[in-house]
């Protein structure tokens, strides 16, 4: 083994080849539907997400090797067989790492909104970012995004818009007939415990 390389953490997911497509199969060994948290923080969603739903597969997807191990953790604790986390960088999985048509949802939570003008071509949400989620969606996939930031909430509605591939579907509050489980990430709890608002947006393939 190099002396670079590191082993996989239990509960990891790390590819044996990284420019090769994978499927929800590989992750999992199984074809339940597959789940994508970009960005996944401390796993605070990921892990409810997976004990709610034990008969779909959720991938949490960190760059932080610090919150990744976090993550394993948690998941082996919860003993968690639906659960894993892959550590690499979020355009690169969509663009290139996650096979075509495998995603049923994904999930982008309270990502940078990356506030300054100078900054916003950092931003995920952008056209090749769309093609790129598109590609890797199900036909009945869906895209599924919060931000307390009114400015870039505004910005992924103009690209959405732009982008004319996908269709936006109501997300009725809690306690509203239709309304889906979806436990708040640590950054949301965080946001609207100073008072902030989190915006949030539905879309499915149109």
């Amino acid at each position: 083994m190099p002396q670079c390389a590191r082993a996989a953490e239990p509960n990891e997911f790390m590819p044996d080849d990284y420019f090769r497509r994978h499927s929800g199969e590989d992750i999992f060994g199984n074809n339940q539907p597959l789940e994508i948290d970009l960005g996944c923080g401390d796993g605070t969603f990921l892990l409810k997400m997976a004990q709610h739903y034990p008969e779909r597969n959720f991938l949490g997807i960190e760059r932080l090797l610090g919150r990744v191990r976090g993550v394993c953790r948690g998941i082996g604790k919860l003993g968690l067989t639906n659960a894993k986390v892959l550590r690499l960088e979020s355009h690169y999985t969509i663009e290139w790492l996650l096979a075509r048509g495998s995603v049923s949802r994904l999930h982008l939570l309270c990502p940078d909104p990356w506030p300054k003008a100078r900054h916003h071509k950092r931003r995920i949400v952008q056209q090749p970012f769309l093609e790129s989620l598109h590609n890797v969606l199900t036909p009945d996939g869906e895209f599924l995004f919060k931000t307390d930031h009114p400015e870039y909430f505004e910005w992924v509605c103009e690209e959405m818009q732009a982008f004319k591939k996908f269709h936006r579907l109501p997300w009725p509050e809690d306690g509203e007939e239709g309304a889906l489980f979806y436990p708040k990430t640590d950054f949301q709890q965080h946001w609207e415990s100073q008072g902030k608002t989190v915006h949030r947006l539905r879309y499915n393939m149109g």
